[in-house]
């Protein structure tokens, strides 16, 4: 469960829902003149560009050590898999529709953590994942028979995988300021891929339309660097689980800023399916636990043994 005592996180944690859920439809945009791989390297490239200068410019430590390690393997997870999947499947696939799908992460993320022993198994946090996606299978139900190619639904769901493993990562070495994290992770991410998008031979040209110009200044700054430092605030005050529940709030503003920008379509089902998505977040990370209210079923849940605990999340020195 997350605990609202703190007002700056959950403002930060709402901010990151408003924020990602323009991402979306940006990279559908800047889709229609870039090829998908650079398209993404100029957007990781141009933050980590920003980022590299404010910690320059605040004397804000780079990773090293474990820290490093764990930066690293963000960059891999969090954003050369995640985003190289996302930008590739994005090419034919709505944005609304992608991140109802992305939508899985949290429930990936459970998964995930609870299987490397990162948390504990939480019957509760699992009864609202399966509500809120019983939201988006009444959503995603209706554009079955889209003419959304397979591979690049499975390339969305791959990116799910992805990024339900960084939030892993992320949580499990000591934790560094969120500027230096973020810059290193997206220097890596950028360069794994440029690679790809030369092993794809892409075209590598600079955007030629304001529109396009646009779309990549908003996903570089506001969708990256605001985006990514945010989520790391958060995830060092929040389990791991608990703040990927950014992705099942997150198909709400796509949706609807697809169908102001982009002309996508809002359905009657997608306001049913957002309903049990809202309902299923709230279930999973915001109500009180059910044992509270039911003192029978804490009787067979015993007592919490240390083991069981989130293990702590170390401090590199010099780096937090």
């Amino acid at each position: 469960m997350i605990r609202m005592g703190n007002p700056t996180t959950t403002a930060a944690f709402l901010s990151v829902v408003l924020l990602g859920g323009v991402n979306g439809v940006a990279v559908r945009f800047s889709n229609r003149e870039l090829a998908p791989f650079w398209g993404a390297t100029l957007r990781f490239g141009i933050a980590a560009i920003v980022l590299l200068a404010i910690a320059r410019l605040r004397r804000v430590p780079l990773p090293g050590g474990a820290a490093l390690t764990g930066s690293l393997l963000y960059g891999v997870f969090g954003f050369a898999g995640a985003f190289g999947f996302i930008y590739w499947g994005l090419v034919a696939t709505p944005a609304g529709l992608a991140q109802v799908v992305l939508a899985l992460v949290p429930l990936l993320t459970l998964l995930f953590a609870v299987a490397q022993g990162l948390e504990r198994f939480r019957p509760q946090a699992l009864a609202g994942s399966f509500l809120a996606l019983a939201g988006i299978v009444v959503v995603f139900g209706q554009r079955l028979g889209s003419n959304v190619p397979t591979v690049s639904m499975l390339a969305i769901l791959l990116a799910a995988a992805c990024m339900a493993e960084s939030n892993v990562v992320v949580k499990r070495f000591p934790k560094c300021h969120p500027v230096a994290n973020n810059a290193v992770a997206m220097s890596t991410g950028a360069v794994i891929l440029l690679a790809l998008s030369f092993v794809t031979r892409e075209a590598h040209a600079l955007p030629g339309h304001g529109q396009t110009w646009i779309a990549v200044a908003y996903v570089s700054l506001a969708g990256s660097v605001a985006v990514f430092s945010l989520f790391l605030y958060v995830i060092q005050r929040w389990t791991a689980s608990a703040t990927s529940y950014v992705m099942l709030l997150m198909p709400l503003v796509t949706v609807s800023v697809a169908a102001a920008i982009a002309g996508e379509s809002v359905t009657l089902a997608f306001l049913a399916g957002g309903a049990f998505v809202l309902a299923g977040v709230y279930v999973a990370a915001f109500a009180p636990p059910m044992a509270r209210r039911l003192p029978v079923l804490a009787q067979f849940r015993g007592p919490r043994s240390a083991a069981r605990q989130e293990p702590p999340n170390p401090v590199q020195p010099g780096c937090a």
